[in-house]
């Protein structure tokens, strides 16, 4: 891919990401933490800019009770090599509508929305709920969707037409549909594709439900499929309760790798996957990082589960970081050995547990709640976005509004928060008393800060074919 020099989008490389510009924009899906509507915001960056940390750009969209959670791009390093492609358009499907709004982001400075995708259009395909959008080397973008029609359990992928932005069908040629769905991430150079699994969407749009966990409604499996067939080859059940609800599953970028890695949030542990050592026919998925339960006094039951909501890889392979929203801290661990990954960092952003938090944790000294220019974060690190360079982690704070207003109320009047972590290149991070981004205080808000694009790609968008 080195010899294309640049022609189309992104980077020919992991290695060559790693050497790009520092970042100067966010693009941040925020829905509306009350009734107004969801936003599409372009977030100032740059520390030399006049406007840091301010939005510079934004989109409200025209319907309530979307629910824009997950974005990708309709062209990304995967089509570096085609000189007729680019990164111009947001991919923004909504949890709760089921449309997928289509923003048009070639100027940072003056978003647009161009296309709605209305639910009428999905559920011809009898889909709903879609979440993971990636874009292919082949003028489509698939999207991964976690239910029917009727917004029962059944997983699919659908594809788009990244040009005409028109739903073009399904993407798997497996008959047998998916019990549930979740993320996805593709390695084309390893001729694999693997899905994981969150829950039932109707049962998930009433909010968080011990009981649905007992009834088998959240799952536990990831899914292997082959690549050039589009067809699913084998099935991994991670074993309960350590394997519960695997959400984010991200493979090295280094496209010949087969190392992938999967947070599992209820579980609160990650899981590492690769073939099989001696037979290399099959996938195995082996636990490699799992984070105890605290046992707690004033929360809603006597043990709080970390809940590893969001795991990414930086560009250079070394680290993986995750966050645990209900402990509050982020994490970064040592993978250079993908089997035996090191703890190397962790800072605490928020969470339910702090000296303010009312939850009390026995055997252990309680952490501070995290202020940040005067400014107190609410609710715990959700999703992350780290800068290509490895030097830089952005945290949001919000999950889902439903759960939401379960597990930090006070994210609904005060908004969500955006924070900067500095990296530590050779291990370990320290939060940025200078960065803040308050989506309460944003006009027309509050706002629940969720997923961060960079326009120039990322470590969670960008796949190399």
């Amino acid at each position: 891919m080195a010899s294309c020099g640049g022609c189309g989008p992104g980077y020919a490389s992991p290695a060559e990401a790693t050497k790009a510009p520092r970042e100067k924009v966010l693009l941040v899906t925020a829905p509306h933490a009350q009734e107004g509507h969801d936003a599409i915001f372009s977030i100032d960056v740059d520390p030399e800019s006049e406007t840091y940390t301010k939005v510079i750009s934004r989109v409200d969209l025209p319907n309530i009770g979307d629910e824009v959670h997950h974005t990708g791009w309709n062209a990304c390093s995967s089509c570096h090599e085609d000189s007729k492609s680019s990164r111009s358009h947001l991919i923004v499907p909504c949890l709760n509508s089921d449309r997928i709004y289509i923003i048009d982001a070639r100027d940072v400075k003056n978003l647009r929305l161009e296309k709605t995708i209305e639910s009428e259009d999905l559920k011809k395909h009898d889909v709903s709920f879609p979440h993971t959008s990636h874009c292919l080397a082949d003028k489509n973008c698939m999207i991964s969707t976690l239910g029917n029609g009727e917004g029962e359990g059944k997983g699919d992928f659908i594809l788009l037409d990244s040009e005409t932005f028109s739903v073009k069908g399904k993407w798997s040629n497996d008959e047998s549909p998916l019990p549930l769905n979740y993320d996805f991430w593709y390695q084309p150079r390893c001729d694999v594709m693997i899905s994981t699994e969150w829950g039932v969407p109707n049962l998930i749009k009433k909010g968080f439900d011990l009981a649905d966990v007992a009834n088998g409604t959240y799952g536990n499996s990831i899914q292997i499929f082959q690549w050039s067939t589009r067809k699913r080859i084998q099935t991994i059940d991670l074993p309960l309760p350590n394997g519960h609800m695997p959400l984010e599953i991200r493979f090295l970028h280094e496209p010949s790798e087969e190392h992938a890695f999967v947070g599992c949030a209820l579980g609160s542990t990650v899981y590492h996957i690769q073939k099989e050592k001696n037979t290399k026919e099959k996938y195995e998925a082996t636990e490699v990082i799992a984070v105890p339960s605290k046992k707690v006094n004033g929360w809603i039951l006597d043990q709080m589960p970390a809940l590893i909501t969001d795991i990414l890889i930086s560009m250079n392979d070394r680290f993986l970081f995750f966050a645990c929203w209900l402990h509050g801290d982020v994490r970064q661990y040592d993978i250079s050995d993908p089997e035996n990954p090191r703890l190397v960092g962790q800072v605490y952003i928020g969470g339910a547990i702090h000296d303010e938090s009312g939850v009390t944790v026995e055997g252990e000294d309680q952490v501070k709640a995290l202020y940040v220019k005067g400014t107190k974060v609410e609710g715990g690190p959700q999703m992350l976005q780290l800068s290509l360079d490895s030097r830089r982690l952005y945290v949001t704070t919000s999950l889902y509004k439903k759960w939401d207003a379960q597990f930090y109320p006070g994210l609904l009047k005060k908004g969500a928060t955006m924070v900067q972590i500095d990296v530590d290149p050779n291990g370990g991070m320290k939060i940025n008393q200078d960065f803040l981004v308050d989506f309460g205080a944003i006009e027309g808000g509050p706002y629940l800060a969720h997923e961060m694009r960079y326009p120039g790609g990322d470590c969670t968008s960008d796949i190399w074919v």
